[in-house]
């Protein structure tokens, strides 16, 4: 970072950046890597772990899923190798779409027998993993590139606190899964 702090053409020292200005010029990918982390982390793999029975896979079942959603994880972060969504504006609300999990999952628990079978629960599980990648990956791109060279560094050390505040609120709202 220090190499940031040029002296300006009258010599003075270039300001640093202070984390709030930072965090506030961020707000909106710093809310959506927020987002995705308090929605997966309160579904996975609490509620994939805990609550879902099969009869075929009997205690295999949460292994399966763990694996498709480490699996998928995967793949939505190496598909930014691939295309990355340039809009910062479109990811974020992707983040807050993100939230039509909940009543899919709770479906999957207590709705229509065919939703309580082992495919949609591994499709939804799949589908929370790669967004899961996909959008964490861009938004951690996009936000250094939103603000300039001399803000990066803590753009991106804003973005890892908001991460994991997401982390903490994520695993905090999925015991309420478990209960």
């Amino acid at each position: 970072m220090e190499q940031h702090y040029k002296l300006a053409p009258d010599g003075s020292l270039f300001p640093k950046p202070k984390f709030r200005a930072v965090a506030r010029k961020i707000r909106w990918p710093a809310f959506g890597v927020l987002m995705i982390y308090i929605v997966t982390l309160s579904i996975f793999p609490g509620f994939i772990a805990e609550d879902l029975p099969s009869k075929l896979l009997k205690d295999w079942y949460p292994v399966l899923l763990i694996t498709i959603y480490n699996v998928a994880d995967f793949t939505g972060k190496s598909l930014t190798a691939i295309y990355v969504l340039q809009s910062i504006k479109k990811a974020t609300w992707g983040c807050i779409l993100r939230l039509v999990f909940y009543p899919l999952f709770a479906a999957c628990l207590n709705g229509p027998k065919w939703l309580e079978t082992e495919v949609p629960v591994a499709i939804l599980t799949s589908m929370l993993g790669v967004t899961n990648g996909y959008l964490t990956s861009v938004l951690m791109i996009l936000a250094p590139m939103a603000v300039s060279v001399s803000e990066a560094e803590l753009s991106a050390i804003a973005m890892v606190v908001f991460l994991g505040i997401g982390l903490v609120g994520g695993t905090v709202i999925g015991w309420f899964w478990i209960i």
